[in-house]
């Protein structure tokens, strides 16, 4: 009886502090108020679009899930837990900003450039046929050479820390500047190019390679594309450099021999619609999927 009275008058204390504060939210009293919820309101809208779909986000939900512990804490009044996260908070501040470096870096770099909220989709299903025109006659012209390529296509994950480990290009996107970039012996042509709101924004970058036993007859640029697509949504196509042929991945599957056909329809799809249910279908994987979107 004693603890539920103790926990009714944490929660009553809380209600009061809310109630309080917001009495003080008058805009007789305060008459920016309402700008100062907007601003704070757009800050966080604005980390929560940039840290989506990067590594980040993962540690960032534990946060808030610490965050949410402590408070649960404090209303049940349970010491033991209360003091650990009491020494912990203080390591959790130090470890905070070297976690997230890299991303606190692109943030203000992208700030300094005016670019916070750049795009990640084509504007039209015009602009979205053409760029998948320029695609399509850019990796068929790869394989009929056998010229090895490993093209992603960015969606709603950002794939930012991935751009640093290649060269950052911002072009628009082109059969021949892709065919240049994949030219055997060039500077970028052993990397994947990542494409990003219709336009190329880094070529020569290095990916994560699926690390799964059925994979170990692959090679790398394929284990590439699988590794890129099981960690986030992006659509990975791959041109094999000993035969020719052109695979595609997505949802962490890989369909090899895709025919040209098939690849123009996947390309339309990816580049016209945001849903990932649209491009399972096209390939005939299972649509049922948690990252459908």
């Amino acid at each position: 009886m004693i603890e539920s009275a103790g926990i009714g008058i944490q929660l009553a204390e809380l209600r009061e502090r809310g109630q309080l504060y917001l009495d003080s939210l008058s805009l007789t009293e305060h008459p920016f108020a309402i700008v100062d919820i907007a601003i704070v309101a757009l800050i966080f809208y604005w980390a929560y679009r940039f840290f989506k779909g990067t590594r980040a986000a993962t540690i960032m939900w534990g946060i808030i899930l610490v965050a949410i512990v402590f408070v649960a804490g404090r209303i049940l009044q349970l010491d033991a837990l209360n003091w650990l996260l009491r020494v912990s908070i203080p390591a959790l501040l130090v470890a905070i900003p070297v976690v997230f470096q890299p991303e606190l870096r692109r943030a203000l770099e992208r700030l300094g450039r005016g670019q916070p909220w750049r795009g990640r989709f084509v504007s039209s299903r015009r602009q979205a046929a053409t760029l998948a025109n320029e695609l399509y006659q850019a990796i068929v012209t790869l394989a009929k050479t056998k010229t090895g390529a490993l093209l992603v296509i960015a969606r709603r994950t950002g794939l930012e820390e991935h751009l640093d480990t290649g060269q950052q290009i911002d072009a628009g996107v082109s059969t021949a500047l892709l065919l240049n970039i994949f030219f055997p012996n060039s500077p970028l042509h052993d990397g994947a190019v990542i494409i990003r709101g219709g336009r190329i924004v880094s070529a020569g970058v290095t990916l994560p390679l699926a690390d799964a036993i059925e994979t170990y007859q692959l090679g790398t640029r394929h284990k590439a594309a699988l590794g890129i697509t099981e960690a986030s949504d992006a659509l990975a196509i791959v041109v094999s450099e000993e035969r020719g042929t052109i695979s595609i991945a997505f949802n962490g599957t890989l369909a090899p021999d895709v025919s040209l056909s098939r690849l123009l329809e996947v390309l339309q799809t990816a580049l016209r619609s945001d849903a990932a249910r649209d491009i399972k279908e096209v390939l005939g994987q299972p649509t049922q999927d948690h990252n459908d979107a």
